[in-house]
């Protein structure tokens, strides 16, 4: 067994077992070079060996490409997948971001549970993407670079080769006689990446010609800082908890040093919410105007898509959307249409007995849903006395800016619910009697 094969199995047994792998193969050297020493392995492997060709049509020479890749992938008995993606850039964006998004929207489609995906970056890939990031003032995780495996979509993405180097694998390829593909792009230095293997790496590696192991060593460092720091933001985000996943307690955060705070917003954004990341500037900007705000402020700080408020003691943070457009009250029968779209909401009615609105009613008068236009007066199931609907959202504790985004359910010309917080007086189906439980969701979920 040769050095490389014996390389990627310590790897694989390194990484989630897999119910299938699937090698990202461009045709490549790189690629080449693992679907090649892995189909040599093939005995050896505790799962079925697949490809996958993402054809970005970028080139004039792409369809030839794939044809190559079906060749290489029939000589070695190899099953390949072939998909096509739109990979030109937008307004702003760059070619290899655009590619990059494509193509890993197209992986995320393709992986089903359990399966690994094994793409062949390489030392030279981690020290290439360590300094890129550098060079955009990335923190530790940005630092870390590329993880050797990492959860995918429904399994799980692997780099079997990071502890190989170019002209190490290169070697490997001469050596096996194999044929791959020379993509020009790959030699254009307009493209940040290009420039930096072309023209910086090569003049750091004449001075240091170990400059690509020390990277990517330097990376695996970051990496563990990043997980302290992660582990960290864990146990600062417990006391700071708030009332949903989607705001924290004032008190506790801001007792916190300024570095903590940051760290545990950023984990908090990105780990719990899943939300894009603000830059240096806007991170501090909630540090300075949201967390020491006056009591009766109300401040907001946004980037692309999200916004951070605060109210009654908490910090929210919350996708960015318009705010609904009142178009007044609308016809709605949930009875032969239970799920209705609504200014970028899902409202559904699911059956149900001595819960929800009167299905008697909604037969007997029908239903209109709409939103907040002001002076909305009701009466929530077992209070004896009607209520603005103003103080109630107020009792609540629901965020002004959440307020006008609340549909509203209305019968006879009352209001017969909140949805989401309350069954109004006396539109509430009693008991043993047939009703419907209607609420509501982001149209994104």
């Amino acid at each position: 067994m040769n050095s490389l094969a014996a390389h990627l199995l310590d790897q694989l047994a390194q990484m989630p077992a897999a119910s299938r792998y699937r090698v990202a193969y461009s045709g490549g050297c790189d690629s080449h070079v693992l679907l090649q020493a892995l189909a040599g392995l093939r005995e050896q492997l505790a799962a079925p060996l697949e490809a996958i060709h993402i054809n970005h049509r970028l080139s004039d020479q792409a369809d030839a490409w794939a044809e190559h890749c079906r060749r290489i992938c029939a000589d070695l008995s190899v099953p390949l997948t072939e998909v096509t993606v739109h990979a030109h850039p937008g307004l702003g964006e760059s070619p290899e971001a655009a590619a990059r998004e494509a193509r890993y929207n197209a992986w995320r489609e393709l992986l089903q549970a359990g399966e690994g995906l094994l793409l062949a970056q390489h030392q030279d890939d981690q020290a290439e993407t360590l300094l890129l990031q550098l060079l955009r003032g990335s923190g530790p995780k940005g630092l870390a670079a590329m993880p050797p495996v990492a959860e995918f979509a429904a399994g799980w993405l692997g780099r079997p080769l990071l502890g190989q180097s170019r002209a190490a694998l290169r070697r490997y390829a001469r050596e096996s006689d194999l044929d791959w593909i020379e993509d020009p792009s790959n030699f254009d230095t307009d493209l940040d990446r290009n420039y930096l293997r072309h023209e910086l790496l090569p003049v750091l590696q004449a001075r240091w010609p170990s400059a690509a192991l020390t990277l990517s060593r330097a990376a695996r460092h970051q990496g563990e800082a990043g997980q302290l720091l992660d582990d960290l933001a864990a146990q600062d985000y417990a006391p700071c908890q708030g009332e949903r996943a989607d705001c924290l307690r004032l008190a506790p955060l801001q007792a916190l040093s300024p570095a903590r705070q940051r760290n545990l917003l950023r984990y908090w954004l990105a780990s719990v919410l899943q939300l894009q990341l603000p830059d240096s500037k806007h991170l501090n900007r909630i540090l300075d105007e949201v967390l020491y705000a006056a009591p009766d402020a109300q401040p907001r700080v946004a980037w692309t898509g999200v916004e951070v408020r605060r109210y009654a003691g908490q910090l929210y943070a919350l996708s960015t959307r318009p705010a609904p457009i009142s178009t007044g009250w609308q016809p709605w029968n949930p009875l032969s249409q239970p799920r209705l779209e609504l200014a970028g909401q899902i409202l559904q009615a699911e059956p149900s007995v001595g819960q929800g609105l009167s299905r008697r009613q909604i037969e007997a008068h029908g239903l209109q849903v709409g939103f907040r236009q002001g002076g909305e007066w009701c009466r929530p199931a077992g209070r004896g006395h009607r209520h603005e609907l103003k103080k109630l959202l107020q009792e609540w504790r629901v965020p002004p800016w959440q307020r006008a985004d609340i549909p509203l359910i209305r019968i006879a010309g009352e209001i017969a619910q909140v949805v989401d917080y309350c069954v109004c007086e006396p539109f509430v189906a009693g008991a043993d009697e047939p009703g419907l439980l209607i609420t509501k969701r982001d149209a994104g979920i």
